[in-house]
């Protein structure tokens, strides 16, 4: 589990792209794109993860810097959302308290899960003062751990084994 705590110390990249340049200007670099399932209520925390992970090589798609999307939730937004997690080469689910109360992170999950490579699709588990979140999704998918020997992050399977999210490409 991180400690949200650590994950609110990183800055927060003020460079907010057109999605669909994010996914081409990616591949074109040869670098991991991935959707981050997250909770409106989430917004520093997503945005701050989207800057962590954007420093170990990755590109993050957060849905409330897509121009592209209604500004009232619509079968329009269910359309784009399941076409951004079609795009992206992973699919990262950010739970938190505030993400299993979500109506749609669970939808956007269970989505994932259907045409997504079970590979692909990656839980970032934190911890507040209140508790642990994502421990119910450990068992099916990997997870966004630390590495504290290599002092690293990367992700960790069911067999415990670790890959750096940098040597991912």
């Amino acid at each position: 589990m991180i400690k949200q705590s650590e994950i609110l110390r990183h800055a927060v990249s003020k460079t907010a792209r057109e999605s669909s340049r994010l996914i081409e200007e990616a591949r074109r670099q040869g670098v991991q794109t991935a959707f981050l399932s997250h909770s409106s209520s989430d917004r520093e925390l997503a945005g701050r993860i989207q800057t962590f992970l954007a420093s170990n090589g990755w590109e993050m798609y957060v849905d409330w810097q897509d121009t592209s999307m209604p500004e009232k939730p619509s079968r329009d937004t269910a359309a784009i959302i399941k076409r951004r997690i079609k795009q992206h080469d992973w699919f990262i689910y950010l739970a938190t308290a505030n993400s299993s109360k979500s109506r749609w992170c669970p939808w956007e999950i269970g989505y994932a899960d259907g045409v997504k490579d079970i590979k692909q699709i990656v839980i970032f588990p934190t911890m507040d003062e209140y508790g642990n979140y994502g421990s119910e999704y450990l068992n099916l998918y990997r997870r966004i751990g630390h590495n504290l020997l290599r002092e690293d992050v990367g992700l960790i399977g069911a067999g415990q084994e670790f890959i750096s999210l940098r040597s991912i490409y």
